[in-house]
């Protein structure tokens, strides 16, 4: 008899589709006598135009998700790390993170211009505060915009001149095939991650064992202990989508050394740090470097912004 197919969730854009077919592939590879079917579902996110801001943060695009998991109406929910809230729902878990891809941010622009070569008072549009307040320090004349939308609509928006540019993650151009649109891939110094970008993440119940165990054979340590230290770290300060907050981790051996960001949005100050620790306490080390950021003066913007 062949097994049951486990029901696999996602988003219906073409890049959510696209992460679930990338998870999809590692977990036939992994369990190959699993089987798997997958259905879409339109979250809150994907049917407001609005700002995250204004519609409860980036929580909507997984909430709906969620629920199907808490109702048995699904097994597992495939998500971009990034958008998981840092507190996670009770009765579900992580089973999965997969190995990360390209965690840099990159700059799509009309005439292809770099950063540096885009206008006086570009409109840069982007829908986050930690991209805001780090483009911000990087060119203060730039008008910087708020964008909703997948990320085919974006590019549309530069496209049509509505904007000069407009700031995605690199991975998931890299995922649709369209690194080439991007006129400039940003290095860390320029512009930080958000914490879990460019990894995937494996929603299941805690109470279903068995499907947990599936998933996590394709569960990447590394990236794991990465993004556990950036979670930590943003959980700390209060992070989400009214947060400049930004975080990445590099595992080497059993060393985890993470690099933190919180700034203002409106292009006030930017306070940073690095801290090294043990890969095998990664909320620790978020901790930590959260705490030593705030007692530098990261505690009153935060007060501020509340």
């Amino acid at each position: 008899m062949s097994p049951r197919a486990l029901i696999v969730a996602t988003r219906g854009s073409r890049l959510a589709l696209r992460q679930t077919e990338i998870a999809l592939a590692a977990l036939h590879a992994a369990v190959p006598d699993a089987a798997f079917e997958v259905r879409t579902i339109r979250t809150a996110g994907d049917r407001s135009a609005a700002s995250l801001s204004e519609i409860g943060g980036r929580g909507v695009f997984v909430i709906e998700l969620e629920r199907a998991l808490l109702e048995h109406e699904i097994d597992i929910a495939v998500h971009s790390l990034k958008d998981l809230p840092v507190e996670e729902t009770s009765g579900l878990a992580i089973a999965a993170v997969l190995a990360r891809e390209d965690a840099r941010d990159a700059l799509v622009s009309r005439h292809n211009a770099q950063m540096a070569a885009l206008p006086a008072a570009a409109i840069v549009g982007t829908g986050s505060p930690r991209r805001a307040a780090q483009l911000a320090a990087l060119r203060g004349d730039l008008r910087i915009a708020d964008i909703r939308g997948n990320v085919d609509t974006r590019i549309r928006k530069v496209e049509s001149g509505e904007y000069d540019a407009v700031v995605l993650a690199a991975a998931g151009l890299a995922r649709l095939g369209w690194t080439k649109r991007a006129a400039q891939i940003f290095d860390f110094e320029q512009m930080l991650p958000a914490p879990g970008q460019g990894a995937l993440a494996v929603q299941v119940r805690t109470d279903d064992a068995a499907t947990f165990s599936t998933v996590f054979a394709v569960d990447h340590p590394e990236t794991r202990a990465a993004v556990s230290a950036e979670r930590a770290f943003e959980r700390r300060l209060g992070g989400g989508c009214h947060a400049a907050i930004a975080a990445l981790a590099t595992v080497s051996n059993e060393r985890l050394r993470l690099s933190g960001l919180i700034g203002d949005p409106e292009g006030g100050r930017v306070f940073r740090g690095e801290l090294d620790g043990t890969r095998d306490a990664p909320a620790a080390v978020g901790l930590t470097l959260a705490e030593q950021l705030m007692d530098e003066g990261a505690a009153k913007l935060l007060e501020a912004r509340a």
